[in-house]
């Protein structure tokens, strides 16, 4: 019988493109964890925590010894970058020693965390090898994300990413396509593709709302003025993101589960194809390749 001493508290959640990475869980849930939209660490076993040093350290010690072909490491849950340098570069420099093959090391990451950081600590923690944040920015409108209980602003998550840029680290940030409803649609696109624009983060990724905890949560939040977009209606939304964006080489994608148009790409070079793709999805859906909507969970 195989036998792992690493231990996690589930459910555990992972970006896609961590797929293959071997996960080493050393905080749970978020400490945050007042978004309207997301409902990933809501079960009681998923309450903010921090695993002790010596267990995360001895879990990587012991997959050094016995697991061999790891090349990625991510470090989970949602807030690992909530945790003093100190903490982290004992992680990261446990990581090098014992399992030097290993050549990215990732992780979801909060702007308020970041601010929290001088960007000499965060050079730290990449030459450690941090190379990898994902970063959910949700939205580039202030009111939008006072809405949906951010906890963030415009500028604030402009400031986080620049420093996380300057201090060498990868950022990958997500939009949700949608959150801002029908009435707050133009707002939300444009000032998600300014914040986008003053960042120009390594990759960018759109993922489309849902309502894992019920509409009544969403109202409350937009004081009763949150109206529910459907498919066609978001489209026109991400065509007016894309159009807006003025960027060198970020490396675009929105082939979450919950995307029906999967888009890939690199902008700026592929701008043009992608809002061709966009519009036919918009003006002759039936063309456009799109999953069916019994094969997305949302």
């Amino acid at each position: 019988m195989y036998y792992s001493p690493i231990t996690y508290i589930e459910p555990l959640f992972r970006p896609p493109s961590e797929a293959r990475s071997l996960i080493f869980q050393i905080t749970n849930g978020c400490s945050w964890n007042k978004c309207t939209y997301c409902d990933m660490y809501s079960m009681p076993q998923k309450k903010f925590s921090v695993k002790p040093e010596e267990e995360v350290l001895r879990e990587i010690e012991w997959a050094g010894k016995n697991v061999r072909g790891v090349r990625r490491v991510f470090l989970a849950d949602g807030d690992a970058i909530s945790l003093s340098n100190r903490r982290l570069l004992t992680v990261l420099n446990a990581i090098r020693e014992h399992m030097p093959e290993v050549s990215r090391v990732s992780s979801y990451c909060s702007p308020n965390n970041v601010t929290r950081k001088s960007v000499d600590d965060l050079k730290a923690l990449h030459e450690a090898g941090l190379d990898l944040v994902y970063v959910g920015a949700e939205s580039g409108d202030d009111f939008v994300l006072k809405c949906i209980n951010k906890g963030e602003t415009h500028d604030g998550t402009v400031d986080a990413l620049n420093k996380l840029g300057d201090a060498g680290i990868k950022r990958s940030v997500m939009i949700i396509n949608g959150v801002g409803g029908k009435r707050f649609s133009e707002q939300h696109a444009l000032n998600s593709a300014l914040l986008i624009n003053k960042t120009q983060p390594e990759y960018l990724a759109s993922l489309v709302i849902n309502h894992p905890q019920g509409m009544d949560r969403f109202q409350a939040g937009f004081g009763g003025q949150y109206e529910m977009m459907n498919q066609h209606e978001r489209f026109i939304e991400l065509r007016q993101m894309i159009g807006a964006l003025e960027l060198k080489s970020t490396i675009y994608r929105s082939d979450h589960a919950s995307n029906q148009l999967v888009l890939k790409g690199v902008l700026g070079k592929d701008k043009e194809k992608m809002l061709a793709q966009i519009d036919l999805a918009i003006e002759a859906p039936e063309q456009a390749k799109l999953r069916p909507v019994w094969v997305r969970p949302f």
